[in-house]
């Protein structure tokens, strides 16, 4: 479990390093707390579906699933 949470961090970040976005700009667009991108970064959370979604539009992705990249 530590391996996909450890994967999702990666890929948020990138996504998000990508964006030009700090997390707490990120977090404005997707309506969530600063505290939630930074939790998820280092893999303290693991996301629900609804979240995965809501930040895949906020970094403007073509799919929730480019977030889980790598994940198997």
């Amino acid at each position: 479990m530590e391996t996909v949470r450890k994967q999702f961090a990666a890929n948020l970040r990138q996504y998000r390093d990508r964006a030009g976005l700090s997390q707490e700009a990120l977090a404005d667009l997707c309506d969530l707390h600063r505290t939630e991108i930074s939790l998820l970064e280092r893999c303290k959370r693991s996301p629900r579906l609804e979240t995965i979604v809501v930040l895949s539009r906020g970094l403007e992705l073509n799919s929730p699933s480019d977030l889980l990249e790598g994940i198997s």
